[in-house]
């Protein structure tokens, strides 16, 4: 469980197209196999500490020919930002994916003093 210690608790959130391959002829959707797609977010402000950062997908658009495969994660997670990893595998053919996010944490608090 992560404790806060700041009274001031900063929450970020954002929705992005991850990428429309289907458009293009890109991997995600014509490609078999292992394959991932990854992309640098920034937070709006910088948070204090590492934050807690929550994936959904919000949007995706795959062939209901095959399996469905996907796997979200938000990887290497700092103080200004993270990244949004998508991965599938096998014949899952995705033609686009929209990731929605949202991080939770601590923000300097103005008024607080250190006197340490």
């Amino acid at each position: 469980m992560k404790k806060l210690r700041s009274l001031i608790v900063g929450v970020d959130s954002g929705d992005v197209v991850l990428f429309e391959d289907f458009e293009d002829g890109g991997e995600m959707w014509t490609g078999r196999g292992q394959r991932e797609r990854r992309r640098r977010i920034k937070f709006s402000e910088k948070y204090l500490s590492e934050p807690t950062v929550q994936l959904s997908i919000s949007l995706w658009d795959m062939d209901a020919g095959s399996v469905l495969r996907a796997d979200v994660a938000a990887e290497a997670v700092t103080e200004k930002g993270f990244d949004m990893v998508f991965r599938t595998w096998g014949d899952t053919r995705v033609a686009r994916a929209r990731i929605a996010w949202t991080a939770f944490g601590e923000l300097e608090d103005s008024d607080a003093w250190d006197v340490g």
